[in-house]
């Protein structure tokens, strides 16, 4: 039986390169982008098997009225792929509200709206898949990406939850988490005003930059059909082999560091 994938983001990136993808295996595709000009050549080659939407993630109303669409158009909806975002470059200090503000709108509301969307009809349905694509940034943190660090964590907290809630309806949660990826997401133009005393340390990031640590996209394709079609999903699941190590070393700190206080934190708890 055909899928039903609505898939956000689909423009470029992890989500052209999905979108392709499940085409080519057969599913039928809600592909959303805010513009769908992008998504003209797929259209003419997979003819109704693709639903092009045009969609701001950032607006909550436009978001409901998409997925009503897609019901509408497939009858169903299998699995939803929150895959819209983008990286605001910077120190901390040095993103404005406005940045700031914009950062979660797309990264973490965009996927909270298009998820409570979605929900009443997998609850009907008594099934459903919903993949969050975080970051493994959702998991461990590197400096002069704070703000998309942030929204990150939120998507991760968001949806571990979501996971607990939903699971009695027969919905799957999953949260992927990517390492680095030769995307245009981190050379996207966003780029908060710089503050002279954060040039060394932006300088160090750039000389230490290994190419190898970064994935192609076209690797994670494999990966992201099995996701879709298991039977019981991972509640997460990396992409790329820098991710896991990373993480593994990051939290071996955190543990190491918690049992150190560890009198300390039980003496303040009565």
């Amino acid at each position: 039986m055909s899928k039903t994938i609505l898939i956000s983001g689909a423009s470029k990136g992890f989500g052209r390169a999905w979108a392709e993808a499940f085409l080519a295996k057969g599913y039928q595709v809600a592909a959303t982008a805010r513009n769908i000009d992008t998504l003209a050549d797929l259209k003419a080659q997979y003819g109704n098997a693709i639903l092009p939407l045009k969609l701001d993630v950032n607006k909550r109303e436009e978001s409901f009225e998409v997925v009503k669409k897609v019901q509408a158009h497939f009858g169903k909806i299998d699995i939803l792929i929150n895959n819209a975002g983008y990286a605001l470059n910077g120190a901390v200090e040095e993103a404005s509200e406005s940045e700031a503000r914009a950062q979660f709108e797309t990264n973490f509301f965009g996927t909270l709206w298009l998820t409570q969307a979605v929900l009443p009809i997998m609850r009907k349905q008594q099934s459903g898949h919903i993949i969050q694509v975080s970051s493994i940034l959702g998991i461990v943190a590197l400096p002069v990406l704070g703000l998309y660090n942030a929204s990150k964590f939120a998507v991760e907290g968001l949806t571990e939850t979501l996971a607990s809630e939903v699971k009695q309806f027969g919905i799957n949660v999953t949260l992927l988490e990517p390492n680095g990826y030769a995307t245009d997401i981190w050379g996207n133009g966003f780029n908060s005003q710089s503050i002279d005393a954060y040039d060394g340390l932006k300088k160090a990031i750039v000389d230490g930059h290994d190419p190898d640590t970064f994935g192609t996209i076209s690797a994670t394709v494999p990966a992201i059909i099995k996701l879709v079609e298991a039977a019981n999903p991972p509640l997460r699941l990396f992409l790329g082999k820098v991710a896991l190590p990373f993480a593994k070393h990051t939290y071996e700190q955190k543990i190491a560091t918690w049992e150190e206080w560890a009198d300390v934190s039980a003496a303040a708890h009565r």
